[in-house]
């Protein structure tokens, strides 16, 4: 018999069901009034039971907001101290990269320690890897989808690394917070997603946060370069999501740590000869092994790993929109270390550009159908106000009608 891989879904996906016995006619009287208080009780018991899930849900999607933004915010800091006595981004990026490969290790000990039903290690990546089709994984395969999306995602983490040797980590992190209008434009030009007015609206300011971010110290220098390299990472990180869209569409828990480590075989075992290329060329030139700050350099590549956990993690576990806000959070959280550490003084057009940029990300979260449900809660707060005001007209004339017989007034009707 064929298994089928079932996706994880959201928790509040699962509802207790409660199973009643129809009573026959000549058993009613004691029975019934006997299974009444039952099912009252078992009723009360599931609401008070939904309600909890739904309460624990929330506050770990609160808690899981607080530790993504926090290991974005550290993995951000982390690299511009490592940059005061290590500046090879190449580098960085491919050591943090090769951490992925602990991704399915990590996800099997979990699934060991929380399933009654134990699968072998093997057994587990085989059924993960069903992602890149019903053949599973092959070398063809394993080059074919692997190749492109790990050059994608050296790529952005490329990128992002070398715009914060350009720019403040709060300019950085603000300017990638535009993927999310990237994504949205990719996805309606190539997927043919729904069209929406107010995401285009969030699109142009994206665009305009990013002109005026150029603008803040001219056209020029630095400063410039610094925001194309941030806008070619969220580039990038857009082009990622959307093929990974387009080519392997969505993936549960077990298969999205499957792809990572798989991605962080190629880049092992593919990607190795660039930092050795970089460095014989001496674009990026380091002494000897001893004297790397290795320290610094497992703190990025271990943020970096839990950061991509926890998204993962929280999108099965709580609400997908809670995660991208943990995203967003990052921007006032490296804003507020900046000015209270480095001492950072930010121009009014920068700020105005940070601002314009995060309202646009605000936008891009709202659901699809949101124009639609927010006039069926008009409409049903007008209906409820309309009833209620009726309800009182009612109440007002009974108490009028009352008054007047208690005062001996006698009502004569019309012939």
């Amino acid at each position: 018999m064929k298994k089928h891989s079932a996706r994880v879904a959201p928790l509040s996906s699962y509802s207790a069901q409660v199973l009643t016995c129809p009573i026959s006619e000549g058993e009613e009287g004691s029975d019934s009034h006997a299974e009444t208080p039952v099912s009252e009780t078992s009723g009360e018991a599931t609401a008070c039971q939904t309600c909890a899930n739904t309460v624990l849900k929330v506050l770990g999607g609160l808690l899981l907001v607080l530790c993504v933004s926090s290991s974005w915010v550290g993995t951000t800091q982390v690299v511009q101290l490592t940059f005061k006595s290590f500046s090879c981004p190449f580098f960085i990026t491919w050591f943090s990269t090769n951490w992925n490969i602990l991704f399915f290790p990590l996800y099997y000990s979990g699934h060991v320690a929380t399933t009654r039903e134990k699968q072998t290690p093997i057994q587990k990546f085989r059924e993960c890897s069903r992602l890149f089709g019903e053949d599973g994984m092959s070398l063809k395969v394993f080059l074919k989808r692997t190749a492109p999306f790990s050059i994608l995602w050296t790529l952005t983490n490329y990128l992002y690394l070398l715009a914060l040797r350009k720019l403040t980590a709060t300019d950085v992190s603000a300017l990638y917070c535009c993927h999310k209008a990237f994504v949205f434009l990719l996805s309606w030009i190539v997927l043919k997603d729904r069209f929406m007015g107010v995401r285009i609206v969030a699109a142009i300011m994206a665009i305009t946060g990013i002109v005026m971010m150029a603008y803040a110290d001219g056209f020029h220098g630095d400063s410039f370069m610094g925001v194309a390299l941030a806008v070619g990472s969220a580039s990038t990180s857009a082009l990622y999501k959307v093929l990974f869209k387009m080519f392997l569409g969505s993936a549960n828990l077990g298969e999205a740590a499957h792809f990572f480590s798989t991605m962080g075989f190629f880049n092992l075992i593919f990607i190795s000869c660039v930092p050795l290329i970089l460095y014989f060329t001496r674009v990026e030139h380091w002494g000897s092994l001893s004297s790397l700050p290795w320290g610094y350099l497992c703190g990025v590549a271990g943020l970096w790993l839990v950061f991509n956990i926890l998204v993962n993690v929280g999108v099965v576990l709580t609400y997908p929109i809670l995660i991208s806000i943990g995203t967003l959070l990052s921007v006032p959280g490296n804003a507020a270390i900046d000015v209270l550490k480095h001492e950072v003084i930010f121009s009014v057009v920068r700020l105005a550009a940070t601002c314009i940029i995060c309202l646009g990300f605000l936008l891009l979260l709202l659901p699809e159908e949101w124009d639609t449900v927010t006039l069926r809660f008009l409409t049903t707060l007008a209906d409820k106000k309309t009833e209620e005001h009726g309800e009182e007209l009612t109440e007002s004339s009974v108490h009028t009608r009352s008054r007047s017989r208690a005062n001996g007034a006698v009502s004569i009707p019309l012939a």
